[in-house]
């Protein structure tokens, strides 16, 4: 069980990223962290996708060690987004069913914050 999460794990491998110095790291991933909430469009996280994707590949840690990692998070992912799609009220309804209202807004801000505590991990 415990070798199945992998958040904060070293992965030993000589690549650009681990020969940094760890101040470097330190304010590069806290730069990071504030830009996931600090963009509000589809753009800026095109950006931000660009960017980790191109960190991921110079880091030279395999993806399947990564995506390893989201197994961990995943019922809390699945919470959040339930919660989000179900009560962020907002203009555009898309469906209702019984007292249970689905709007644009809240898929949105599903999406978004899915996407945000994806990036997280």
């Amino acid at each position: 069980m415990i070798r199945d999460i992998t958040i904060g794990q070293y992965y030993p491998t000589n690549s650009f990223i681990h020969k940094l110095d760890p101040r470097t790291k330190i304010l590069g991933t806290f730069a990071f962290i504030l830009s996931l909430f600090l963009v509000k469009n589809m753009y800026g996280y095109i950006i931000i996708s660009i960017f980790l994707f191109g960190s991921i590949k110079i880091s030279k840690v395999p993806l399947k060690f990564i995506l390893k990692g989201l197994k961990a998070i995943f019922i809390i992912l699945i919470f959040t987004v339930s919660l989000n799609i179900f009560l962020t009220p907002g203009e555009n309804l898309i469906f209702q069913v019984w007292k249970i209202k689905v709007y644009e807004e809240g898929i949105r801000m599903a999406v978004f914050m899915a996407i945000r505590l994806v990036y997280l991990i």
